[in-house]
């Protein structure tokens, strides 16, 4: 089964969403030039084709609780399915990450961690290094300022 690529008009309401999905359904089908229960079907269909994953508010933590944002780059030993399968499950179990990327190059994953100091961060690096993962190295990256948050991805190559 193939799934059909999203056309102009899914894209611009792909787009508005990404800049606010609060937006009522009326206002997004004005702004897509839709009708309100044509734009409602479309959205539905998006959301079903999985190309909406979800709806978030960008939450200001820094505003409601002491948080040190740490990038940590992590490397393995060796590349081995299980190990990375294993790490998969640990990291999934942390609250305190809060984002995970298996990537090419230099290290094998890039993790986006939120705790209290850095001593909060030292008890988890420790777990990650200890653990029966295969964990090598631990290059942490300290978040000092974010000079441009995600906002959405570009969704055409022009």
């Amino acid at each position: 089964m193939s799934v059909r690529p999203p056309d102009r008009t899914d894209l611009k309401i792909l787009e508005v969403l990404q800049q606010d999905a609060r937006i009522t359904n009326h206002a997004l089908a004005q702004r897509v030039a839709l009708s309100p229960s044509a734009c409602l079907a479309r959205v539905r269909a998006l959301e079903e084709r999985g190309l909406i994953r979800s709806y978030r508010a960008n939450v200001a933590v820094d505003r409601i609780r002491s948080a040190t944002i740490v990038m940590a780059q992590i490397s393995f030993q060796k590349h081995a399915l299980d190990a990375f399968t294993a790490f998969d499950r640990c990291i999934l179990a942390l609250p305190e990450v809060v984002e995970a990327s298996r990537v090419s190059g230099a290290y094998d994953y890039m993790l986006r961690v939120i705790v209290r100091d850095v001593h909060h961060w030292k008890d988890i690096a420790r777990e990650l290094l200890s653990g029966d993962y295969g964990v090598e190295k631990i290059v942490s990256h300290f978040l000092m300022d974010e000079v441009k948050s995600f906002a959405g991805y570009p969704l055409t190559d022009e």
